[in-house]
């Protein structure tokens, strides 16, 4: 793949290779499942799971994977609010992009360009969408990029990314726009909802710079426009949503990721994820053999969750109650080692995790000593 300004800065194609081990893993008849940047956010969020680095980075369909395994996700868009979504994304986009345009507060949303972004593939897409933001760089007039593709290189894996919209001001500056059908009530909008938006639209920052360190005079801003309907009816209303800590926290993030060829290299041969020739043990050996970091927050972002929370508890591991606890808890990472310093039986009276776990055990002790006493007297 070429890294020149016309292709773009799309990520160095990985060698044949690694090419060929991912596909052995995802199976050689199924076609790799796109990384998006939802689910590059929740990686983000979770760097050190090497499971899920490598499941993404191999293209495996992770829903199949948990369906397969008896653990089917329970989260997703439903049919109904992805056509809504979309109903709404067409409003705010008609007329090459006029609502939109007003929203930015173009004096004249008929100047703005509208370049036709169409190419063969991810690969030539994101070589389209980088010649387009020179050339409107370089014009210096408004320019609307509807459903531009954009790459990044994440754990050594290439990712395509398709943000809603990216708007490049004639001075140079170029804004992500983010349109989601959820509600903007009086000017704000659910806070975790936008949240998740801005981490969202952070990875798509974070792809732009690429870009935008091989384009002259090119400008990636750190705050997005989020397009929103407005009081729960149809027309658009817009907020300017800074992600300067998104993107701070999403770059160090997907640096800290451990390489797919290293995971990758670590593996058993004949290893395989592959839903329609595995039996679901066979699966479920696979999935085992890759190190997971499970987190109750990965109920809401991984479709493995409810598979690795089983796994989770069956062993035990501490980490089914939380990071935060986890994070307390330092050297003890079993629930039956934690029960048994709680007790005195096991632990090191000097380390701090085990000082404060005999002091709750002797104030729950002693709260339910004084509450069956009071029982008994009234």
């Amino acid at each position: 793949m070429s890294t020149s300004l016309d292709s773009g800065p799309p990520p160095q194609a990985p060698v044949t290779a690694l090419r060929q081990r991912l596909a052995e893993l995802r199976g050689p008849s199924a076609a790799p499942h796109p990384l998006d940047a939802r689910a590059l956010a929740a990686l983000a969020a979770n760097p050190g799971c090497k499971r899920r680095a490598l499941l993404d980075g191999a293209g495996v369909d992770k829903a199949a994977l948990a369906r397969a395994l008896g653990s089917p996700a329970a989260f997703g868009q439903s049919q109904f609010a992805f056509m809504r979504g979309n109903a709404f994304e067409a409003r705010v986009k008609a007329d090459g992009g006029a609502e939109l345009l007003r929203l930015l507060g173009i004096p004249d949303p008929q100047e703005a360009r509208v370049p036709d972004l169409t190419a063969a593939g991810p690969e030539g897409r994101a070589a389209r969408t980088a010649l387009a933001l020179r050339e409107a760089t370089g014009a210096g007039v408004w320019t609307l990029l509807d459903h531009p593709m954009l790459a990044l290189e994440v754990a050594g894996s290439p990712a395509y990314l398709e943000p809603d919209a990216v708007v490049v001001h004639p001075d140079g500056r170029w804004t992500v726009v983010e349109i989601k059908s959820f509600p903007m009530v009086d000017g704000s909008a659910d806070a975790a909802k936008v949240g998740a938006a801005a981490r969202q639209a952070a990875v798509y920052v974070l792809a732009l710079e690429r870009v935008a360190a091989l384009t002259e005079g090119a400008e990636v801003r750190h705050s997005v426009l989020l397009v929103c309907p407005k009081d729960f009816s149809n027309l658009p209303a817009a907020s300017v949503v800074d992600v300067r800590k998104q993107l701070a926290v999403t770059r160090r993030q997907l640096t800290r990721l451990t390489r797919v060829e290293d995971i990758a290299a670590a593996l058993p041969d004949g290893l395989s994820f592959d839903v329609e020739t595995c039996s679901a043990g066979e699966l479920a050996a696979s999935v085992e053999a890759v190190p997971s970091a499970y987190a109750p927050e990965c109920l809401a972002a991984c479709e493995l969750a409810f598979h690795c929370r089983e796994r989770a508890r069956t062993a035990g591991a501490v980490e089914s109650l939380g990071r935060a606890v986890r994070g307390e808890l330092g050297g003890l990472t079993e629930v039956d080692e934690i029960l048994a310093a709680a007790r005195g039986e096991a632990g090191d009276p000097a380390d701090p995790a085990v000082g404060a776990l005999r002091r709750a055990a002797a104030l729950r002790a002693e709260a339910l000593t004084t509450s069956g006493a009071g029982r008994g007297t009234a």
